[in-house]
């Protein structure tokens, strides 16, 4: 895999660069200064093309329009915030493709940005199709991954492009490669395993492999879910996303590198802790880690060499349901253990709480870096090489 460094002369290149500005839209339609951190992430490959003189095209997807034109899904405040964050003036096309996309990029001058509109505003782009990749393709002379976060996506911007343009990683990507390599092959040990949050049709599947690589798994949120009800324990009425309980059946719950927790926290207003090996959930529904769970999950963090994190284990946006996830933050900021966490609602946790500084390597992705640590191959990664 090839450095964008390695490039001997970009004056005056049309550098194409696969971006993830996916980022939350305020009620305001504004990106919120600590939601922005998918932008800053980029800040360096896009600094060092400008340093270079090239002419730099950014690509990128928002949200999931479906291959049809959102709106609310238009890159405008992306382009606001990021003109504000360089201090200088970047120009929006109104389409990622066709004529007046080509004509912008034409009238380029060295040491200018255009961001293209929304990807997604095509099912051309998640259909991974050669011919829109062709179309992308021909408004640059080089492209640049910058984009770890959508590398296990084969997408026309991410997969297809790189067999029509010589093609980099941007310094971003390399610095991911680079810390979650780490845990793989050399961690320090202990090595733990945070997972919570949301999208348990992406986290389930890959425990399993994860068991390979990690001393511990620590299970919250919706994904403990899952594996409690799959235990036979009464989880109410809380979220389970759709998915297939027999998908948390494959999972081995005796096996005691896993830890799913023994007490919660509910909204029932009469009994808010619950002790899930005396104690039903009934009409009620889980939104936190019991007292138990926590300071179990905050022992195996101060006693491991490396902790990576990937999900709230409650809903930490609600302070009566902040407590777990705000302490497991804590922990990990207090340990001198390699610390790397991943995923949105995590980071917007740290940031939230103040920890986010204290961590040694923040990952744009959070289902390409699970699907990393397992050992899956990324296509947008191995496109590269």
């Amino acid at each position: 895999m090839k450095s964008i460094k390695e490039v001997g002369d970009l004056k005056g290149k049309r550098v194409l660069v696969r971006v993830d500005f996916n980022v939350p839209l305020g009620d305001d339609g504004v990106v919120d200064e600590n939601e922005a951190w998918r932008i800053t992430a980029a800040l360096p490959t896009i600094k060092y093309l400008l340093e270079n003189d090239a002419k730099i095209i950014l690509m990128s997807h928002l949200g999931r329009p479906e291959g049809q034109v959102v709106e609310d899904m238009r890159l405008g405040p992306v382009q606001d915030r990021l003109s504000e964050m360089l201090n200088l003036s970047v120009t929006k096309t109104p389409d990622c493709v066709g004529d007046i996309a080509q004509k912008a990029v034409d009238n380029m001058q060295e040491g200018e940005i255009i961001l293209l509109e929304n990807l997604r505003f095509y099912s051309e782009e998640e259909a991974n199709d050669m011919e829109f990749a062709k179309k992308l393709a021909a408004l640059g002379d080089i492209y640049v991954n910058e984009a770890f976060s959508a590398s296990h996506r084969a997408h026309a911007s991410v997969e297809s492009i790189t067999h029509l343009l010589p093609s980099y990683a941007g310094l971003g990507l390399e610095k991911e490669i680079s810390a979650l390599s780490k845990v793989i092959d050399s961690p320090v040990r202990p090595a733990t395993i945070i997972m919570g949050g949301l999208k348990a049709e992406t986290k389930l599947p890959v425990i399993n492999f994860l068991l390979d690589k990690f001393d511990n798994i620590l299970i919250g949120g919706v994904i403990a879910n899952f594996l409690l009800e799959a235990d036979g324990i009464d989880i109410g009425k809380s979220v389970k996303d759709d998915l297939d309980i027999n998908e948390a059946k494959k999972i081995d719950l005796k096996n005691p590198k896993i830890h799913i927790p023994v007490d919660v926290v509910t909204d029932n207003p009469d009994k808010k802790d619950v002790n899930l090996v005396t104690e039903a959930v009934g009409n009620f529904r889980i939104l936190d880690i019991g007292e138990k769970s926590l300071e179990e999950y905050k022992e195996i963090i101060r006693k491991s060499g490396t902790v990576v994190w990937n999900g709230s284990v409650g809903l930490f946006e609600k302070e009566e349901y902040a407590r777990g996830t705000r302490e497991i933050a804590k922990a990990m900021a207090e340990s001198s253990a390699e610390t790397i966490i991943g995923g949105g609602d995590t980071i917007l946790a740290l940031v939230n709480f103040g920890y986010i500084d204290d961590m040694k390597h923040v990952s744009t992705g959070g289902g390409a870096m699970l699907e990393f640590l397992s050992g899956k191959k990324l296509p947008g990664i191995e496109a590269l090489k």
